[in-house]
């Protein structure tokens, strides 16, 4: 892998994580806590990520477009990265695998979370 291709993800990934930051915090001060501030930027976040990877495939050099992706979107929210291969999945008519994804990556996940923070919280 080209030092490249590293330095556009880092650079890029920086910059997803201060616009993420800022997008929620300027949204909890407009709609108030809960999760709609993170569902709204996970939304934008892959609206996003479709739009540039069909818009920059091929337009510009390889590191940058995986700076954007991988970078950008996916320190902005990595919900665009799961999405996206969950769309993959589906336009390769891999249902099985689509839904092993989902359940994996949303109950597993929270469950993951769960423990992590039940065993964190333990005295």
């Amino acid at each position: 892998m080209p030092g490249s291709v590293i330095l556009w993800v880092a650079a890029a990934g920086a910059l997803g994580a201060a616009c993420r930051y800022l997008a929620a915090a300027g949204l909890r001060g407009w709609c108030g806590d809960g999760p709609w501030p993170v569902a709204a930027v996970n939304l934008v976040g892959c609206f996003g990520f479709g739009l540039c990877s069909a818009a920059l495939q091929g337009r510009v050099p390889q590191a940058v477009y995986v700076g954007v992706l991988a970078g950008f979107f996916g320190a902005f929210t990595t919900f665009s990265a799961f999405a996206f291969d969950g769309a993959q999945l589906l336009e390769g008519r891999r249902f099985a695998p689509f839904v092993l994804n989902l359940l994996l990556q949303n109950v597993v996940g929270v469950a993951a979370l769960w423990l992590g923070v039940t065993l964190a919280s333990r005295p």
